[in-house]
């Protein structure tokens, strides 16, 4: 027996449909802290923007440099892009800092991959403090080289709707750390 083509087409989307439904009532049941902290953290969805303090200093990065910080939920809901750039500067990778980080619920722990312009990928776990105000970040482990560093830490601090905190450590070659602050306001 053959069975026309549209009728595979019709029964393929529903099967789909299905699958997405059944995901969708599974996520609804109980919510695990993973969960909650992305569910917080997807709340920063927008264009945000405000001034980079790094500790140590650096020649490169002068007081007052604005960051912009963008980020998107995406992938029906299970995945959150964040990414970074001096504020003003084209999207030209090839000249220009722009880490990407994505989040994700892995089982029942908070993901955080960064995309690192240092060529490599660290790999954090993420936990919401008791107040529901932070999420924090620690390192868990590394994918490529070190050479020059990685990123090690990060912490999200949301203040309100239009106002929110990443504090970014990064290990330099030594293990010494650098600490970089940025106090966003949103811009869209």
């Amino acid at each position: 027996m053959r069975i026309p083509r549209c009728l595979l087409a019709v029964v393929l989307i529903s099967l789909t449909t299905l699958g997405f439904a059944q995901m969708d009532a599974q996520k609804s049941v109980a919510q695990t802290d993973a969960q909650k902290s992305f569910d917080k953290l997807k709340t920063l969805a927008g264009t945000w923007q405000g001034p980079i303090t790094l500790d140590p200093s650096r020649e490169d990065v002068k007081p007052g440099t604005l960051g912009q910080i963008s980020m998107r939920v995406t992938s029906r809901g299970n995945a959150l892009v964040h990414e970074m750039q001096e504020a003003g500067t084209p999207l030209d990778a090839t000249k220009y800092d722009h880490p990407v980080t994505m989040f994700y619920v892995d089982s029942d722990r908070l993901t955080l991959i960064h995309y690192c312009d240092a060529g490599n990928r660290p790999r954090m776990v993420g936990k919401l403090s008791p107040d529901g105000k932070k999420v924090e970040f620690d390192f868990v482990d590394l994918s490529g080289g070190n050479e020059y560093g990685h990123m090690y830490h990060a912490v999200f601090t949301i203040i309100d709707s239009n106002h929110h905190i990443e504090d970014w450590t990064y290990m330099m070659p030594g293990d010494k750390p650098m600490h970089a602050h940025m106090d966003l306001t949103k811009s869209n």
